[in-house]
């Protein structure tokens, strides 16, 4: 669905409330600036990686997220992390230790999509893709594992911990750093890449540099994988 001319892009930031959870859910959407509507516009829902609860962090991959809202997505990005969370356990079986953080990121990402479904009912929700980075992106895994008829693509960008789902809907792709390996389990085999046509993607590019801190050339080859995958029928 992307523009062969780039919109400009606006953001909106606002903060939802899960009442069912007694939670804040801040989130920025990215929007194309355009007086006309886009027939079936398409959302995508970005997650962060883990940064130590200090907030913000649904900020610092705008290279990617405002290029997406440039192409005519509706993009929205959640802040999960909260000051009064508890810190992710760097100790102990990690996927087990972990999981609870990652189920607190699906669910967000469950209660933002509902919330879009009814302030926005004109989006195309057939075709949602999820993108997340590291913790984040374990939490797009786990949302994959648990809810995939809501999701048509989920896009990892190095997540190390949550297994992949194995399955050709969602369609899975995953951009792998360059410096710091999965764990046992997380990624398909070679075999179940050609059975469920699943894409993993090794890259040259650093773990923590998949951010805004990465430098022009890697935002651009992070971006065009992306938007690649994004096109792919």
């Amino acid at each position: 669905m992307s523009s062969d001319n780039d919109y400009e892009v606006k953001l909106d930031t606002l903060t939802l409330f899960d009442q069912s959870r007694n939670r804040k859910i801040p989130v920025v959407y990215y929007l194309p600036k355009t007086h006309k509507k886009i027939h079936n516009q398409q959302v995508i829902i970005f997650n962060h990686g883990y940064g130590f609860n200090k907030g913000g962090d649904y900020f610092v991959y705008s290279y990617l997220t405002e290029k997406l809202a440039s192409k005519g997505y509706f993009t929205v990005s959640i802040q999960h992390e909260q000051t009064t969370d508890a810190p992710l356990p760097v100790e102990g079986n990690l996927q087990m230790v972990r999981r609870p953080f990652w189920q607190n990121g699906s669910d967000n990402i469950l209660f933002v999509l509902n919330e879009l479904k009814k302030t926005n009912p004109d989006l195309d929700y057939k075709h949602v893709t999820l993108i997340g980075h590291s913790n984040g992106g374990d939490m797009v895994a786990l949302f994959g594992n648990q809810h995939p008829s809501l999701v048509y693509k989920i896009i990892t960008m190095d997540n190390r911990r949550m297994f992949l789902p194995r399955t050709r809907i969602p369609k899975i792709y995953s951009l792998r750093s360059n410096d710091y390996p999965a764990d046992e389990g997380v990624l398909p085999t070679e075999e179940e890449q050609k059975k469920y046509h699943m894409t993993i993607q090794p890259t040259s590019v650093n773990h923590s540099h998949m951010d805004n801190k990465g430098n022009d050339e890697e935002k651009k080859a992070l971006n065009d994988f992306v938007l690649k995958y994004l096109e792919e029928g």
